[in-house]
C-alpha cells in the first residue's frame, strides 16, 4: 500500500472510531457561579423534540472545585414533557466525596461526576423542558462550576 493510501486509510480508521455517540440525543452544561449557587437560581435545559419514540436514559453531570464543603448535592430535576404537558420530578442524592475526604469524581482541581436520573419514555416529536435548582439546607453553594444533562437513546 502507497503510504498515501495508508494515511487515509489510518484517518479513516480513527474518525470512524472517534465519531460521536448516535444514540447521544442531548448532551449541554449550564455554569454556575463558582463563588455560590444560590438555591432561587434554577438551571435550564430545553431538549429538541426528539426523532424516534423509544427509551431515554438521563444522567446529570457535574463539575465541582475542593472548595465544595459537603460529602453530597441533592438536586432537584423536573421535567415536562410537551406536547403532553406531563411533569416528572426526581430529587437526586449525589455522592462526591468518601468517609476519608477523597472526591469520588474524576480530575484534580476541578471534579466530574455523571450521575443517573432515571430513564424516559418518549414519543416521535416529544420536547422536554427540564429545571434543575439544588435542594440544600444552606441557600449558597460555594464551588459548583456546571450542572448538565446528557439524554441517550437505548
Amino acid at each position: 500500500m502507497r503510504k498515501g493510501g495508508f494515511i487515509v486509510a489510518l484517518f479513516l480508521v480513527v474518525c470512524g472510531m472517534t465519531a460521536c455517540d448516535s444514540h447521544v440525543v442531548f448532551d449541554k452544561y449550564e455554569h454556575t457561579p463558582i463563588v455560590g449557587w444560590e438555591k432561587n437560581d434554577t438551571l435550564f435545559f430545553d431538549v429538541s423534540p426528539v426523532a424516534i419514540e423509544g427509551n431515554y436514559r438521563q444522567e446529570l453531570g457535574l463539575r465541582i472545585t475542593s472548595t465544595y464543603p459537603f460529602m453530597s448535592l441533592r438536586l432537584v430535576v423536573e421535567q415536562v414533557i410537551i406536547p403532553a404537558h406531563r411533569l416528572v420530578r426526581d430529587t437526586i442524592d449525589c455522592h462526591l466525596i468518601d468517609r476519608n475526604g477523597k472526591p469520588k469524581g474524576q480530575g484534580m482541581s476541578y471534579y466530574q461526576y455523571q450521575v443517573p436520573v432515571n430513564d424516559i419514555t418518549l414519543q416521535q416529536g416529544d420536547s422536554l423542558h427540564i429545571c434543575v435548582r439544588h435542594d440544600m439546607k444552606r441557600e449558597i453553594l460555594p464551588g459548583i462550576s456546571d450542572v448538565g444533562i446528557k439524554m441517550t437513546r437505548h
